[in-house]
């Protein structure tokens, strides 16, 4: 599925527009985290499957890594290698990376698996593109909020009653819109996503479903919806 199949292309200036206006969502609830399980990336050749715009290889890069994005959108590309000229960003796709296998330290995916279609094989990509004892950080939408049929379901004065959601089991692409952006989020069960981590050798050191705390709902009210049902998994996979 090319990017003009599955909206990419022409949501692109719609994303980085949400990305400059500031998500809530990456700046207080999964940045803290993500770069909490990055660790010390002084050095450390670091690979970001799925960049979009460059904006977490910008982030790593600040604190010394040696970054390197891809993603198969050009409009993205164009705008990360612009923002962030003495990192490297190349157009391809997260099933077939251009690298030779163990090249980088650290592969992150940033709430990019929900976005292709072969995620099976971008998980064996990217296992294979660590070296030994390299990790792998991923962050994604949590399976049920990907499975739901309506979002919430409301009562007669509007009030969020209860998340909605059906066939959990049956991975599909569902479309998505929000903030001028409509692309194709893929649902699949959580099981799915880790026999595919765990039938790569990964080791699984870390587990998460973030929600915000009372301090960062200060900061971003609109959090608050992630209180009552975790919209994120964040986990670390360490190649043996």
């Amino acid at each position: 599925m090319t990017d003009s199949e599955n909206g990419w292309k022409n949501s692109a200036d719609a994303w980085i527009k949400r990305i400059d206006e500031g998500d809530p969502n990456r700046e207080y609830l999964l940045d803290p985290v993500m770069l909490g399980l990055c660790g010390d990336v002084a050095g450390k050749r670091v690979l970001d499957a799925g960049c979009g715009e460059g904006r977490f290889c910008r982030m790593l890069s600040a604190k010394g890594a040696i970054t390197t994005g891809v993603d198969p959108t050009a409009k993205l590309i164009a705008a990360a290698r612009q923002r962030h000229p003495k990192g490297e960003y190349i157009m391809g796709l997260a099933e077939r990376m251009p690298f030779k296998p163990g090249t980088f330290d650290l592969v992150v995916s940033y709430v990019a698996l929900v976005d292709i279609a072969g995620y099976k094989e971008a998980i064996r990509e990217m296992a294979d593109m660590l070296k030994p004892g390299g990790k792998l950080v991923v962050a994604n939408l949590t399976s049920f909020a990907t499975a739901t049929t309506t979002g919430w379901a409301r009562g007669a004065d509007r009030e969020k009653l209860h998340w909605t959601m059906d066939h959990y089991m049956m991975e599909r692409g569902v479309w998505a819109d929000w903030c001028g952006i409509r692309i194709i989020n893929h649902h699949r069960p959580l099981s799915a996503y880790m026999k595919a981590f765990l039938g790569c050798g990964l080791v699984l050191e870390f587990f998460d479903e973030p929600v915000p705390t009372a301090e960062q709902l200060s900061f971003a009210p609109s959090l608050d919806d992630s209180s009552k049902k975790p919209d994120f998994v964040v986990m670390r996979w360490r190649k043996g």
